[in-house]
């Protein structure tokens, strides 16, 4: 196993020579209505002490089975990592995509699946009855009774970089700007401070705040949410446009199904002759 080590500012880097690292992230699974849903970190907490103990106990499990290298890192609490031996034949869905939603659709496939899917239900078994799940039901806390798999892959040898900066509050945004050599930043309050530091260039700005309510089904959260991305940044971002601070801003909406931009400059501020168009012009309802 090589060495591992942490950046000033809290995010991991993984050095091997020959061995493949999958994420393998604690989470909550509930069965509702014959379908299995998953939780993730964003809503339940994880001390570094459950996250030693839950993966130590993988650890000696797995370390006894024959034919099986597999080692846990708990790398952040709600964060960790599986180091294999070899690559596996596996296609996975990033964490993210899954959170609020029946597994089913989202299982590893690829050569290796089965086998993959048997290592999953064992790490199930082995947490579900595990003293910590149950002092964490007694304080009326989220049992972490699996983990996802997801992530993996090869590096590129090179990465087309478009952004003088990335601005996110997201570890999978800092990674990808780490590996595209992009300089990073932590997500200001607002979009008033973030004008008086930004500099020239294309600047990539994550602003997650809707993705959690919207993935759960929490309808007042994700409206508080709107608004202060409204008030926070919306706004300030239209004053700099109508300032002549930004030249182009490209607001891009990230759907289930779609991705959609919606670019403006300033002079098209001056189009006068074009009606607005209402929201529901651009939103897809599916039943």
């Amino acid at each position: 196993m090589g060495p591992i080590t942490l950046t000033a500012d809290g995010a991991e880097k993984v050095k091997t020579e020959n061995d493949y690292w999958l994420r393998a992230d604690p989470v909550h699974l509930r069965i509702e209505r014959g379908q299995i849903m998953l939780a993730d970190s964003r809503i339940f907490q994880i001390s570094p002490e459950e996250a030693q103990e839950f993966t130590g106990l993988l650890n000696r499990h797995f370390a006894e089975s024959v034919g099986n290298n597999l080692a846990f890192l708990p790398l952040q609490p709600d964060r960790w990592y599986l180091r294999l031996a070899a690559t596996p034949a596996l296609q996975t869905h990033p964490l993210s995509e899954v959170a609020g939603k029946n597994i089913n659709n989202f299982l590893p496939s690829g050569a290796d699946s089965m086998a993959w899917h048997s290592v999953g239900n064992e790490i199930q078994m082995l947490l579900h009855e595990h003293p910590l799940n149950q002092a964490r039901e007694a304080r009326g806390e989220l049992p972490i009774n699996s983990v996802w798999l997801w992530g993996g892959g090869i590096m590129p040898q090179a990465v087309k970089n478009v952004y003088a900066k990335v601005w996110s509050n997201d570890v999978l945004a800092r990674a990808l700007a780490l590996a595209s050599s992009v300089n990073f930043s932590e997500l200001p309050p607002n979009a008033t401070t973030w004008l008086q530091s930004a500099g020239s260039g294309n600047h990539l700005v994550v602003l997650d705040n809707l993705s959690g309510k919207a993935q759960y089904g929490d309808v007042y959260g994700w409206r508080e949410s709107l608004k202060e991305l409204e008030q926070n940044w919306f706004v300030p971002l239209l004053a700099g446009l109508k300032q002549g601070r930004i030249n182009q801003l490209t607001i891009t909406t990230m759907g289930e199904h779609d991705t959609r931009n919606f670019t403006v400059t300033r002079s098209d501020l001056w189009k006068f002759w074009r009606a607005a168009r209402p929201l529901s012009t651009y939103t897809k309802i599916t039943y």
